[in-house]
């Protein structure tokens, strides 16, 4: 069912649909991903079906915005290397650069904290894209501290934020 327009103001993101891809890589925070879909399913104006044969370069056309989500130390390595070995790397490496890709790392604290971690962050930084920010907490293996994926909440948000203003379409 898709929204109806209230008032003038939001009748332009009624009328426009949002293709958001996302991008789910082997990390525990997985986990959350219907969740967060179901979430980012919930914002206004979002596509919500698919009947076209799907290739990586068809998937960076047709997605206004690509959100990994989780970025695992494995595919963070690879897209900052520029390897593109699967699916997902495939697509990131296509990805039209005028385009928002969010990237929210995800992985033991022991792996954040390597030196390597934070040079591969800033490439992808580099490259234009944009970091959702990990979080400490009490991860599944037991150790605490930075590594989990951010919260779903914190990536819808910036999802929401990151889309209007790509847009131009003012959120309600």
């Amino acid at each position: 069912m898709e929204p109806k327009a209230s008032c003038p103001t939001t009748a332009p993101l009624v009328e426009r649909k949002f293709h958001v891809l996302v991008g789910v890589t082997g990390s525990v925070a997985a986990l959350k991903s219907p969740l967060l879909v179901s979430k980012l399913l919930d914002i206004p104006g979002m596509w919500k079906s698919r009947s076209d044969p799907v290739l990586h370069i068809d998937l960076r056309r047709w997605a206004d915005l690509l959100l990994v989500a989780p970025l695992d130390a494995n595919t963070l390595g690879k897209v900052a290397s520029g390897i593109c070995d699967n699916l997902l790397t495939c697509v990131i490496r296509a990805w039209d650069r005028s385009k928002p890709l969010l990237f929210c790392p995800a992985m033991n604290t022991a792996m954040w904290e390597h030196p390597i971690t934070a040079q591969q962050v800033d490439q992808l930084k580099a490259f234009g894209y944009v970091e959702i920010p990990c979080v400490a907490k009490k991860l599944v293996c037991g150790d605490e501290g930075l590594g989990a994926m951010a919260e779903v909440g914190t990536i819808v948000d910036k999802v929401k934020e990151v889309l209007f203003q790509h847009s131009g379409f003012q959120q309600s």
